[in-house]
């Protein structure tokens, strides 16, 4: 598995290099005015070009991108936002806890639900429950994502908060989940906060996932139930529960990993609405706000991680191949 691994990142490692490079190119094609935007609208030829200089931005595009190359592979990040005077890797520290308690509950919650209702769509093709389960996926596929978030933020936590004081979300804003103990470098988990500010989030991210996720595992599953393990674990008097969780889940593993891997980067994507919705300053938020303020090096670095984490979710799709079905061989 080791050489698989080093295999692929050596395959990974120059497409990686060409998404950077793509990228700085980019950003210096209009650099100029991007400067001037700095500095206002009355700024003058020569105070652009004394901005450039201190920014290094008329160094040579070699040494600019070989010290962006720096900063990617040790994590470092030392360049200072153009807007905030904050270096960008303490900027991405902060961001990406946000990010991660919105996004890896949506990633765990709709797996399971649509897991489990795959399964039961499954067992019962062709029925009722089949068909209003399938109708409510069609529907809940066909709305937007922002009117999801429109419609989360009203009821539950406009009309339910604040009118009758049922639910406790707030619309916007965000407190740490894991704040730091006083005195230690340790941290205890705040759940009052999690729901607060991240579970209105999460709850419309699985609704907004649980459509498309339902039918494909349905159809996995309706694949499934006509192959020749299940009617034989049927003829043996196999029971429905130990078809559908032991013999059938264990043989969709392939595609419900694809599916789960997949799915990541496009949650990531997802966070983005959420973030500027709820006002909460994570990833998303993070890069757009950078790219409407054309802060160079905060949108290199967000665009850089997130380029290595669809790379990395590559990688470990394989690795999971391998995992859950020993007839896969990373060979």
């Amino acid at each position: 598995m080791w050489a698989y691994l080093v295999r692929r990142l050596l395959y990974y490692i120059p497409l990686y290099l060409c998404i950077l490079l793509v990228l700085m190119l980019l950003l210096r094609i209009d650099v100029d005015s991007a400067v001037a935007g700095q500095l206002g609208k009355q700024a003058t030829p020569e105070q652009i070009q004394l901005k450039k200089d201190k920014m290094g931005l008329n160094d040579p595009f070699y040494k600019q991108y070989a010290m962006f190359l720096g900063d990617v592979f040790t994590l470092s990040f030392d360049q200072r936002s153009w807007e905030q005077e904050l270096p960008v890797g303490e900027m991405i520290r902060k961001a990406l806890p946000p990010t991660l308690m919105i996004t890896l509950p949506s990633l765990a919650f709709t797996a399971v639900i649509s897991i489990a209702v795959g399964l039961v769509c499954s067992f019962n093709r062709g029925r009722f429950l089949d068909r209003g389960l399938m109708i409510a996926a069609v529907l809940g596929m066909s709305v937007s994502y922002l009117v999801y978030i429109i419609i989360g933020q009203y009821f539950g936590a406009y009309v339910l908060g604040q009118q009758h004081g049922i639910t406790p979300f707030e619309i916007e804003g965000y407190e740490a989940v894991f704040p730091p103990i006083e005195g230690s470098d340790g941290a205890w988990f705040v759940p009052g906060n999690w729901i607060k500010y991240c579970a209105l989030p999460v709850i419309i991210g699985v609704g907004v996932a649980m459509g498309y996720d339902t039918r494909f595992y349905r159809a996995v599953m309706v694949e499934e139930c006509a192959r020749d393990y299940i009617v034989t674990a049927t003829a043996k008097g196999a029971t429905s529960k130990k078809i559908m969780f032991v013999h059938m889940l264990k043989n969709a593993m392939i595609p419900i990993v694809t599916r789960i891997m997949i799915s990541l980067p496009f949650l990531i994507a997802g966070s983005i609405l959420v973030e500027m919705y709820f006002s909460i300053p994570g990833m998303g938020r993070t890069m757009i706000t950078a790219i409407n303020g054309k802060d160079f090096p905060v949108v290199q670095a967000t665009v850089a991680v997130f380029a290595a984490f669809v790379i990395v979710t590559v990688i470990l799709t394989d690795v999971c191949y391998a995992i859950v079905d020993p007839r896969v061989r990373l060979s």
